[in-house]
């Protein structure tokens, strides 16, 4: 894993949203990160030094006067000491700090001190994050080299504003960490990709919809994959309740002939992946009012009409990605049905696995499949959703190099 050994600094600011860094902590450590924390006085009003070091292992530093921690000059080792210093949420007061120069605490004068990688997750009010004070502390630190990752739309914990302001979500903090930390090469730059992913929701009424079984973690994970090895990439995701993957952009539809068009305008591309759990059929007539039940009366009829096959659309498109990948899940017979598939959609390769569901694929974290082409069949082991997005992107960057 990229952070496996990696250092990192952990500077925790004041703000409500310091209490995502408790989980943040564990998440850097789950992929083998250590985690040094530094917490301003601020943010010691939200969240504890013992919280904090329980979960990190380590010693919390706080003060740039102590005799213990700066006996050999603390700040400048632990500006040092780390392979990227990572500060979240990071407030608009240290922010400022930081593009003005100031060092009044021991977390600006590390920051001031460090020559490594500095990751910024900003939290705040969607006002102060709009401001143009903030505004230009922004820009000055882009200029200085310092990164970003959000702050994100939603609802603000202090009030019942909502806007941009919220800080990025942990798992978004550790991937954003991730791709700034990965020094592997990458064989996909200068290439585009489109990835689908998650079901779509065909609506019966304003209240009911036809949806397959999908939770969009296999899609997603492949788009980021392939953003590690430099791929530009363009996501088309259906209704999910995971977050978006970091460094992709995302575009959120709801109904087939929506997730079509955003692949079609997506166009050209050099990679296709078709991982969504498309419906196969819409109401023919959705009802723009609930369709209600009442006592006797007969069950109403539904008609079905076909969505449009956008893995067919893409394989047979004038403007055909160079490599297309579709997904096949099957419960019978699936080798098979994956041939078969690959034929008539037009596919260089389909990815095609056992949704069976005693499997407990469809929404799981793991995933056994098997790699159909005209080559043949090759079996890949079970393993998380996670690696075989991994494995397959390799794969898609060896099949282009080799074009």
């Amino acid at each position: 894993m990229v952070l496996s050994g990696k250092r990192i600094l952990l500077i925790i600011s004041g703000g409500i949203a310091a209490y995502k860094s408790l989980d943040l902590i564990r998440r850097l450590r789950e992929r083998g990160a250590s985690v040094r924390p530094v917490m301003t006085a601020g943010a010691q009003q939200f969240i504890t030094p013992l919280a904090v070091g329980a979960l990190a292992a380590d010693h919390v530093f706080t003060d740039l006067f102590s005799r213990q921690d700066e006996q050999d000059v603390g700040h400048i080792r632990l500006a040092r000491d780390c392979d990227l210093v990572l500060i979240a949420p990071a407030t608009a007061d240290l922010m400022a700090k930081m593009a003005n120069g100031l060092a009044d605490d021991l977390a600006s004068t590390a920051l001031l001190a460090t020559d490594r990688p500095v990751l910024i997750a900003p939290a705040m009010n969607p006002h102060m994050w709009a401001h143009a004070a903030t505004r230009r502390n922004v820009a000055t630190l882009k200029s200085d080299g310092i990164h970003f990752i959000g702050p994100m739309a939603g609802e603000m914990a202090e009030s019942r504003e909502a806007g941009v302001g919220r800080m990025a979500e942990p798992l978004e903090i550790v991937a954003a960490a991730e791709t700034l930390l990965d020094t592997s090469p990458k064989p996909l730059a200068g290439r585009k990709a489109i990835v689908t992913s998650g079901p779509t929701h065909e609506p019966i009424d304003p209240v009911r919809y036809i949806a397959n079984r999908s939770s969009g973690r296999q899609g997603h994970a492949i788009a980021a994959a392939l953003a590690r090895l430099g791929a530009d990439v363009t996501l088309v995701s259906g209704p999910v309740t995971i977050a978006d993957p970091a460094g992709v952009k995302t575009i959120h539809v709801e109904r087939a002939d929506e997730m079509r068009d955003a692949v079609l305008t997506a166009l050209p591309a050099d990679i296709a992946v078709m991982v969504a759990a498309v419906a196969d059929w819409r109401v023919a007539s959705a009802s723009d009012q609930k369709i209600k039940k009442h006592p006797g009366e007969s069950i109403p009829t539904l008609a079905l009409t076909e969505n449009p096959d956008i893995l067919k659309t893409i394989g047979h498109h004038t403007m055909r990605p160079k490599l297309v990948i579709g997904f096949a899940a099957e419960t019978q017979d699936v080798d098979n049905n994956a041939r078969a598939k690959l034929e008539r959609k037009g596919a260089d390769m389909i990815v095609a696995n056992d949704v069976s569901p005693a499997t407990g694929i469809m929404g799981g974290a793991r995933n056994r499949v098997k790699i159909v082409s005209r080559a043949g069949i090759e079996q890949w082991p079970d393993m998380t959703k996670e690696d075989v997005a991994t494995k397959l992107a390799a794969l898609i960057a060896e099949r282009l190099r080799q074009r």
